[in-house]
């Protein structure tokens, strides 16, 4: 597993790395967005794929047809003025290429990718993010619980896809989802007739990235990408499915931090 961030803060541009070793940052001199394209000096970032040059790092991946969602993740709200807006554009798609890390080649031939954005000023004070799509049966999994501060008031906030053999399951609190229970461990949501238990177990306390705050890249949180996820669906109290994988990448950030 392998993800790439690259981003434009007040503080400058950037990119990041996460992989199973590590985290690394990097500074960017010149970061320019046209025409669905992320030119990030030598670095280029497409619907088509990805082309990367940076110090120990090089290689290109070429991504197949990307499996959106049918609409907006953010729903009614991405209407309002966020901290933090949040976007799907790839569930699922096929990757081709390879990546050198430290001279090392790490191959993604069959492999699946995912896409998201993020745009605002600040992430959330706290949150639990997550995602996979490693799974026996074609599955791809996102799913975020936030404080949302909203027109002078918060709630807790809940946004989650799931697209499960070419069907799209949403639940969120634009739609009425309730949160049964919520732990850094343990998910239960319901909505309508759907029930959606998550069972989560990071591999390691997760390696550091930088985060907006205030515009800056000022803060810090942890990412796991191997966490072990069991994830299990019913609709109108019948089995959807029961699904495991040890490569879920997750983020926890509590309360009052840490």
């Amino acid at each position: 597993m392998i993800a790439f961030i690259p981003g434009q803060a007040e503080s400058g541009a950037f990119i990041q790395l996460i992989s199973q070793e590590g985290a690394r940052q990097f500074k960017i001199s010149n970061l320019t967005v046209s025409e669905g394209m992320i030119r990030a000096d030598r670095s280029w970032f497409s619907r088509q794929g990805c082309h990367i040059e940076l110090p120990g790092i090089s290689g290109e991946i070429t991504y197949g047809p990307f499996s959106p969602l049918y609409s907006d993740i953010m729903g009614p709200f991405r209407y309002f003025r966020m901290e933090c807006r949040h976007g799907v554009l790839s569930m699922a798609h096929a990757l081709q290429g390879g990546i050198i890390l430290d001279g090392h080649i790490h191959h993604f031939d069959g492999g699946l990718g995912y896409v998201e954005k993020d745009s605002g000023t600040s992430f959330p004070r706290s949150y639990l993010w997550m995602q996979c799509n490693d799974f026996s049966t074609p599955c791809s999994i996102m799913l975020s619980i936030a404080h949302i501060p909203f027109c002078g008031s918060s709630f807790r906030g809940c946004i989650c896809a799931i697209l499960y053999q070419g069907r799209e399951y949403r639940l969120a609190t634009y739609r009425g989802v309730r949160i049964q229970s919520f732990t850094p461990e343990h998910i239960c949501l319901s909505q309508g007739n759907l029930l959606l238990k998550l069972d989560i177990a990071p591999s390691h306390a997760g390696h550091p990235l930088r985060a907006p705050q205030y515009g800056q890249m000022s803060s810090t949180i942890r990412e796991s990408c191997n966490a072990r996820l069991r994830a299990r669906l019913w609709k109108r109290e019948k089995p959807v499915f029961d699904l495991q994988s040890g490569h879920a990448v997750y983020e926890f950030v509590p309360e009052h931090g840490g």
